[in-house]
């Protein structure tokens, strides 16, 4: 896990909130609490790693639309609801508009934990990911236009001298556009090329 990756625990009750941040603590993973969603969204800019453990139902802003609000505001932090039996609706909603879980109380201890692990896990691997990308996009912004112009002939399946065709230019010069877009993306291999250009073409 991540050092300053935290567990929000969003719920109106106190006792609720002390009761999970009791357990949390006795497992060495931080928390945060926020006695409602509105509380913690004024607070939630530059929160991007950890996760959110939320009753679904509260006062105010509900778990439902605290997720929509997450996702307005481009804050993909995983998040777990609470819910009691009647209102696993709710719940189900809530994992329609993005919820990675859901528990329904009372549950115990071990099952909080592991859930909360789980979204742990999810979010670092997501960051990773992110970040991943975002190297790979700069490596394709310092392309050239011509060296981009081969890069598409490339992913779209095109041979050297059907690239040559389609830009005017001699294969030869194909070539060594090709070397220096594989150079320039750190790619070894075509394959490893293309699936680096479809990993900024799908974000």
């Amino acid at each position: 896990m991540q050092s300053d990756a935290a567990v929000h625990v969003v719920d109106d009750d106190v006792a609720v909130r002390k009761s999970l941040a009791f357990l949390l603590a006795s497992e060495g993973l931080p928390v945060r609490l926020h006695e409602s969603a509105s509380a913690f969204l004024d607070g939630a800019l530059g929160q991007e790693e950890g996760c959110i453990v939320t009753d679904v139902r509260m006062p105010g802003i509900d778990g439902i639309e605290l997720i929509r609000r997450l996702k307005a505001r481009s804050i993909m932090l995983p998040v777990i609801v609470m819910t009691g039996h009647a209102d696993v609706p709710m719940a189900v909603e809530a994992m329609k508009e993005g919820a990675v879980d859901f528990l329904e109380k009372p549950f115990g201890d071990e099952v909080f934990i592991a859930a909360v692990r789980s979204a742990l896990a999810r979010q670092e691997r997501n960051s990773h990911h992110g970040q991943q990308v975002a190297e790979i996009q700069g490596r394709f912004d310092a392309l050239s236009q011509r060296e981009r112009q081969v890069l598409d002939g490339l992913v779209a399946g095109k041979a050297n001298k059907v690239i040559a065709y389609d830009l005017g230019i001699s294969p030869r010069t194909v070539e060594i556009y090709r070397a220096n877009v594989m150079a320039k993306m750190h790619a070894k291999s075509l394959s490893e090329l293309v699936r680096l250009a479809l990993m900024i073409a799908t974000r």
